[in-house]
């Protein structure tokens, strides 16, 4: 039986800029140390290991999370992946950013993020965020 277990990103945020979460399109940049020992790196091409997209993606939340408009405030819940555009593999060791800018619209928050690597653009993602308390 294949182990199908999830293994989440263990690189730290840390969070670059942040801009006023009251201004009319908040902004943040954060950085993450991507290391050749992340366990998702086993197994994704051997010989020519890759940062799979979903780590990507866990990259992004892990900092939108960490820098979102309401977080002193409001517990916020992941509620959709809305795009995801993948342009250039993540290598072991690459240093990635992630530039994001947000929107609040229909109560909910909308986080546009690209993801920078030192060769250029890797990814583009947009997520959407509502109130922990409107779980259902």
């Amino acid at each position: 039986m294949n182990d199908l277990s999830v293994r989440a990103v263990r690189a730290a945020v840390n969070v670059l800029v942040d801009t006023d979460p009251t201004a009319e399109t908040p902004g943040s940049r954060t950085s993450l140390h991507i290391t050749a020992d992340e366990p998702c790196f086993e197994g994704h091409y051997p010989g020519f290991p890759i940062l799979p997209g979903v780590c990507v993606i866990e990259s992004v939340h892990r900092s939108a999370l960490a820098t979102h408009p309401e977080r002193a405030t409001v517990e916020h819940r992941l509620a959709a992946i809305e795009t995801a555009r993948f342009l250039q593999p993540v290598y072991p060791d690459d240093v990635i950013t992630v530039d994001m800018s947000w929107q609040r619209r229909d109560g909910a928050w909308r986080c546009r993020a690209v993801v920078g690597n030192p060769r250029g653009e890797s990814a583009r993602v947009r997520l959407r965020y509502e109130p922990a308390e409107s779980t259902p």
